[in-house]
């Protein structure tokens, strides 16, 4: 069982940054592939970003790229979510997950965190 807890949430002036991240309890955390993802009031959850085990390849939702950053340091069991030119459309409560395949598919994550408000202002 990986228990994950993320942090890092707030709020912030649209074109702020913030830098949400993910400590996971489990030694074993270098074997999963790790996501973010979101869920706004009233939609479903969506795929943010997600990072391969080694931390070389990354994936990223069309409505990010070029603005968050997904990277992760094995030694501290940790993932980050580094949000640049943050837009109002952003804002939703955002989910770290932990897989054992890489993939933008929520229901093939088999850990979650609880997650973390993020709310930009306009």
């Amino acid at each position: 069982q990986v228990q994950l807890v993320e942090s890092g949430g707030g709020l912030v002036q649209a074109g702020g940054s913030l830098r949400l991240s993910c400590a996971a309890s489990e030694r074993t955390f270098s074997t999963y592939p790790m996501g973010w993802f979101r869920q706004a009031p009233g939609k479903e959850r969506e795929f943010v970003a997600a990072i391969g085990r080694i931390g070389i390849t990354t994936l990223y939702a069309d409505s990010v790229k070029g603005r968050f950053s997904i990277s992760r340091d094995n030694a501290k069991n940790t993932v980050w979510l580094q949000m640049n030119s943050l837009k109002a459309e952003d804002t939703a409560v955002y989910y770290c997950g932990a897989t054992r395949t890489l993939t933008t598919t929520p229901n093939s994550y088999n850990f979650w965190g609880q997650g973390t408000q993020v709310t930009v202002s306009s």
